[in-house]
């Protein structure tokens, strides 16, 4: 059965970097004029045309979240159950080749987080681990998601790509949400930053949406590191993989995150940055590509600029997080994936985005209406 993969081999990384900078200004109003815009009109979006662009670009992106959205935003947190890690990934604080201590959350450990996190109010946790089939694996999620899925409305994961009848079991189980990020598009220097590990696999990291997608997942993240590659590229590469996901499994719904390298022990420093003007560009190219998909910006970025872009078409975020397994309940008694840099706690964001004329949901959107339909 044909997968992104086919898709994706049609594609020249190159020429599509090419085609981004050949943009013109008129490209850009061409773009911005219209209802609907497809993926042409995304790489004009996303080039260094459309910088003067960005205040339009804004305003049309704020009007196009409150229309699908209202005025809400949902805060999630995530849940970090183990550092134990089989890649050598070089842009991460889990790489195998760092000395650290390895910590795998027992029951009575992610009972103790749990309490912590739902004394704030939070009903949208996001597990997320290492990549480790041998010590963090199948028989963990299920008793992880079985211990705490009477807890939270919402359940959602980042850990190894797994099999489709896998994702299947986790999902009888009580899994909603899982995000798969791709790191970076651009094969080539992919192995790079990937040496060893299962995640050295490009094309099995590339297909694990194809996998959740057959699965019938409700929801499905996807989304490249900033900071490795050329960032419009790859963003490109993102908006051709939502676009062909949406198509095809129609049924899922998706996120996408904007996740900017942060530093960590033992890591690269950012090949190519990302400015927080581009960032803001590349936030609303996003929303007038795809008035649907959601939207997450977590605490890896500043508290000045994440107060600043509530209202340019973030739907979700993360507060008050710790990267670290136990790090809620024992605080940084062991090794952070990364350090974070909203410090906030989750009473003070839900503040901010209160200010500023908008509702802060603990869980779902279409969850919520539900629930009070069916009240």
């Amino acid at each position: 059965m044909p997968t992104f993969s086919d898709i994706y081999n049609k594609y020249n990384w190159e020429e599509i970097r090419q085609r981004i900078h050949a943009k013109t200004s008129r490209d850009v109003e061409l773009a911005l004029s219209k209802n609907r815009r497809d993926l042409e009109d995304f790489i004009s979006l996303i080039s260094p045309a459309a910088i003067p662009y960005i205040e339009q670009m804004a305003q049309m992106s704020n009007r196009l979240t409150i229309k699908r959205f209202g005025k809400t935003i949902q805060m999630y947190i995530p849940l970090y159950l183990s550092n134990e890690c089989s890649n050598s990934c070089k842009y991460c604080g889990y790489n195998i080749t760092n000395k650290i201590e390895r910590i795998t959350l027992s029951e009575e450990q992610i009972l103790k987080e749990m309490q912590v996190l739902k004394s704030f109010g939070f009903d949208h946790v996001l597990l997320v681990t290492g990549e480790s089939k041998k010590k963090v694996g199948m028989e963990y999620f299920k008793n992880v998601i079985k211990l705490i899925k009477p807890y939270f409305a919402l359940i959602s994961m980042e850990v190894q790509p797994l099999e489709q009848a896998e994702y299947e079991s986790l999902i009888a189980g009580g899994l909603n949400s899982v995000y798969i990020y791709q790191e970076t598009y651009n094969k080539d220097s992919y192995r790079f930053y990937h040496p060893e590990g299962d995640k050295a696999d490009f094309y099995y990291r590339l297909e694990t949406p194809d996998r959740l997608g057959e699965a019938r997942i409700y929801k499905i993240g996807l989304g490249v590191l900033l900071g490795l590659e050329d960032w419009r590229t790859d963003s490109f590469f993102v908006a051709l993989h939502l676009n062909y996901l949406e198509k095809k499994f129609w049924q899922s719904k998706y996120s996408i995150s904007l996740p900017r390298l942060r530093p960590a022990v033992g890591i690269i420093e950012p090949r190519v940055n990302i400015s927080d003007k581009e960032l803001v560009q590349l936030i609303c190219a996003y929303r007038l590509f795809d008035e649907e998909v959601e939207i997450s910006l977590s605490t890896r970025e500043s508290e000045k600029f994440r107060t600043n872009v509530v209202k340019l078409g973030i739907t979700s975020m993360s507060a008050g997080s710790k990267t670290n397994p136990g790090g809620y309940a024992e605080g940084k008694k062991s090794l952070e994936q990364f350090v974070i840099a909203d410090e906030r706690d989750p009473n003070q964001i839900a503040e901010i985005i209160r200010k500023q004329g908008y509702e802060v949901i603990w869980k779902d959107w279409d969850k919520t209406l539900q629930s009070s339909i069916n009240s």
